[in-house]
């Protein structure tokens, strides 16, 4: 047996029918808010997190590329440094004529070469020249002296002098003699073909 549920509107109370009349309002906006607003609302979220995302990253480029450019310019003059410091730098052939350069400079100072022993070549801590010392005795007047070390700031090539020793000076007729040691180093650069079978041994030493 059907049952007929019949509504009776005219024998409602009032409240009733305000409540009807406003109930299928309510029910399509309740589907409109789960149903379109809820997912859009969700969608404009995560893009905004993307459009976000994607702002800060395009920002991080930005600075990158900057730093890039100016990275670009050190290194340039990096470039150019090293360029101009390699002129400085004596080929290992030529090394021994330098030195020599260096004890002419000493006789035509005035002073007296007493002892000139050239030590084994070794790997500067950089690891891209060799340092070249000789151990030197020399003597004669603190004023030829000068002369020495004034003659050695106008080489082209870079000649280093370390751990001075300067003896008590001797009267003679004119000026007094001193008995100096010093040791004088320069650098050349570790050819191309030294430096590649270094970093190999090197990278073989590593991977034991």
């Amino acid at each position: 047996m059907a049952l007929k549920l019949k509504i009776d509107f005219g024998t409602m109370p009032p409240a009733a029918k305000a409540v009807l009349s406003i109930l299928p309002a309510l029910i399509i906006s309740v589907l409109v808010i789960m149903f379109v607003i809820v997912p859009k609302n969700k969608e404009i979220k995560r893009l905004n997190a993307e459009i976000t995302k994607q702002e800060n990253q395009i920002a991080v480029d930005q600075v990158k590329a900057v730093r890039l450019a100016a990275l670009k310019v050190e290194n340039e003059k990096l470039k150019k440094r090293l360029e101009e410091l390699k002129l400085q730098l004596p080929e290992e052939k030529e090394v021994s004529s330098l030195l020599k350069q260096v004890s002419d400079l000493g006789i035509r100072s005035g002073l007296k070469i007493v002892s000139w022993k050239p030590e084994a070549k070794k790997d500067h801590p950089s690891g891209i020249i060799y340092e070249i010392p000789v151990a030197v005795e020399m003597s004669g007047s603190y004023h030829n002296l000068g002369i020495f070390f004034s003659g050695l700031t106008k080489f082209n090539r870079i000649v280093n002098i370390a751990d001075i020793k300067i003896g008590d000076p001797k009267p003679q007729r004119t000026e007094a003699a001193v008995k100096i040691t010093f040791k004088a180093t320069t650098f050349s650069g570790i050819p191309e073909k030294e430096a590649m079978e270094k970093d190999a041994a090197a990278a073989k030493g590593m991977k034991k």
